[in-house]
């Protein structure tokens, strides 16, 4: 059997990925999980409490605490599990929806620091690690005014990861769909170094970094302290213990992924065109297989079919006999229920015992966990954390305000690698990542106290009873009915976009959200309007312009189409 051309495998481990295709699991509110309202049904504040102490000043720190005010507003009545259900309960969508718009406005709340001492010594200091999605969105809406802000990442950049299947063939450039941080937030502090390992108990990072003098490199240890610690270090790529995928197998994941990609393509083409090789040689030469059935592997696939289409023609005439589907051009087979039982250097075997010769193969079906996520979660396992496993599954379970739970609220996590407790449903999407680091970097620019209380992590409550709400706040307290306790964080589900090739694109615009609870006896799914062909194209790459980190990313987008459909797209292997 042939299988020239690109052979698109949907595996079942593609379909049970949180990434798979286009049917991403609905959003629907879960009732509080236990892990996170059972530590809490002891935790009240009566009326005629005493004053509680600074969080600040019972944390144990490697350095001095950094000085903020002690003042917490007193709630009118105790904090119950019944208030906290109340408050965690998802807003009604109309008032949601006007909670988001009104939140692009200018707030006088988010930017205000009069309690806090302008000296820069005496700040909090926040550690943010990773430059993702959520760590550039966290970066655009946090108050350096307040906080000293600290990013550390092997990676001095944001990648705008959607763009990185066209970047892999030479649709847009690298440098096109990249943004450095201290572009993104000039008076952020970066240093290039790998986090390694987190104590929650003495507040400190372990890290690496690779320090070059001329062509000698070394690596360097150092630890450095934070009062709170923004976790969004993402996922890595799991093989799921496939046997071979590691030694050969690609992933899209990084700009060098993709930049390995693109020169393993154009070797596949140049290759197959040598002299010495026989018509099944160059057929398996040009035979592209792409295991996984997520958003990665449909627009990789699409893309790799307009260079095909567009390209082989042109560069590659001689060779398009070898590839399926000629003159048509459509040299893609989608092979459903397979599960792949191992990787060779030239072959990719199946379990039903079928096997595919390939040039080139990528696999992206699913993530997994980094190992510094892995190591938080057990630093934490004599906590509430070691009960939110139950839903968290290998991630950070964090509660409604993305605290890590466990964490004494010094620790927040975000994206791929955290599981919010009132809505462990959400997809490991960079929509849902973004919303978090927008959430958070607003939250934390208000004045609430986020520390635990007796060992209790209740929700934040205000530390100015002077401080102004934004109309965004306000719509939200109503929504919520409740003016005290800062509104928790929830997902809107604005749909999907993938591109398909030719021209064309899927556009998924959500009008109306699902409802119910699981196992509820009525439940509804979404109302989402469907865009496809030419015009979801268009809103394909309007969406995509409009949300780039920034108007230089989106002229410099802009102009790679013009080149590549001017001049064609560039196989140089570099």
């Amino acid at each position: 059997m042939k299988f020239a051309g690109i052979a698109a495998i949907l595996s079942a481990l593609a379909l049970s990925s949180p990434t798979s295709a286009f049917t991403t699991p609905a959003y629907r509110r879960t009732q509080i999980i236990p892990a996170y309202s059972t530590y809490l049904k002891e935790s009240t504040l009566e009326e005629n409490t005493e004053q509680p102490p600074t969080p600040q000043a019972q944390a144990e720190q490697p350095a001095a605490p950094a000085t903020i005010p002690s003042t917490i507003t007193k709630p009118t009545s105790k904090i119950t599990p019944d208030r906290i259900d109340k408050v965690t309960k998802e807003r009604p969508y109309p008032l949601f929806l006007a909670e988001k718009a009104f939140s692009i406005l200018p707030s006088s709340s988010s930017s205000q620091s009069n309690n806090y001492p302008s000296n820069n010594n005496e700040k909090e200091r926040i550690i943010v690690l990773g430059t993702g999605w959520g760590a550039a969105a966290f970066l655009k809406t946090i108050d350096c005014n307040k906080y000293d802000v600290t990013v550390i990442s092997p990676r001095n950049y944001f990648v705008f990861t959607p763009m990185l299947a066209g970047a892999s063939v030479g649709t847009v450039e690298f440098r096109s769909i990249t943004e450095p941080v201290r572009e993104i937030n000039s008076k952020v502090r970066y240093l290039e170094a790998a986090a390694t390992e987190v104590d929650p108990k003495t507040n400190t990072l372990s890290c690496n970094s690779i320090v070059c003098e001329g062509n000698s490199c070394e690596t360097e240890e150092f630890e450095i302290g934070y009062d709170r610690l923004v976790f969004s270090v993402g996922a890595q790529t799991t093989t799921f213990g496939t046997p071979g995928v590691e030694e050969y197998c690609n992933y899209l994941k990084q700009v060098g992924d993709a930049q390995q990609i693109k020169n393993a393509i154009v070797n596949c083409f140049e290759s197959a065109g040598l002299p010495n090789l026989t018509e099944e040689e160059k057929i398996k030469e040009l035979t592209f297989v792409i295991i996984g059935a997520g958003p990665t592997g449909i627009e990789f696939a699409a893309e790799l079919l307009d260079f095909i289409e567009e390209n082989g023609a042109r560069f590659y005439k001689d060779l398009l006999p070898y590839i399926a589907g000629v003159p048509t051009l459509q040299p893609l087979e989608i092979l459903t229920n397979k599960l792949v039982s191992e990787v060779s250097g030239n072959y990719v075997y199946f379990k039903d015992g079928e096997k595919i010769p390939y040039g080139m193969s990528l696999w992206a079906a699913g993530i997994g966990q980094l190992p510094i996520t892995t190591q938080l979660v057990e630093m934490l396992e004599e906590t509430e954390q070691k009960n939110a496993q139950d839903f968290a599954r290998g991630r950070l379970g964090v509660d409604p305000w993305l605290r890590v739970i466990g964490g004494d609220g010094k620790i927040f996590a975000l994206g791929d690698c955290s599981c919010v407790s009132n809505s462990p449903m959400l997809p490991a999407t960079a929509q849902v990542a973004a919303q978090q680091g927008e959430f958070l970097g607003a939250l934390l620019s208000k004045d609430y106290c986020f520390d635990a209380m007796d060992d209790k992590l209740l929700p934040p409550l205000p530390m100015n009873p002077n401080q102004s709400k934004s109309l965004s706040d306000q719509i939200a307290s109503f929504a919520m009915g409740e003016d005290e306790i800062a509104a928790p964080f929830q997902y809107l589900d604005l749909g999907i976009l993938a591109y398909t090739g030719s021209g064309s694109a899927l556009a998924q615009v959500q009008i109306a959200p699902g409802g119910g609870l699981p196992g509820a006896t009525e439940n509804w799914d979404p109302v989402r309007l469907q865009i496809k062909g030419k015009l979801g194209f268009g809103l394909w790459r309007s969406i995509y312009l409009l949300k780039m980190t920034s108007p230089k990313n989106a002229v410099l987008v802009a102009l790679d189409w013009i080149k590549v459909k001017l001049f064609g797209r560039d196989i140089s292997i570099l």
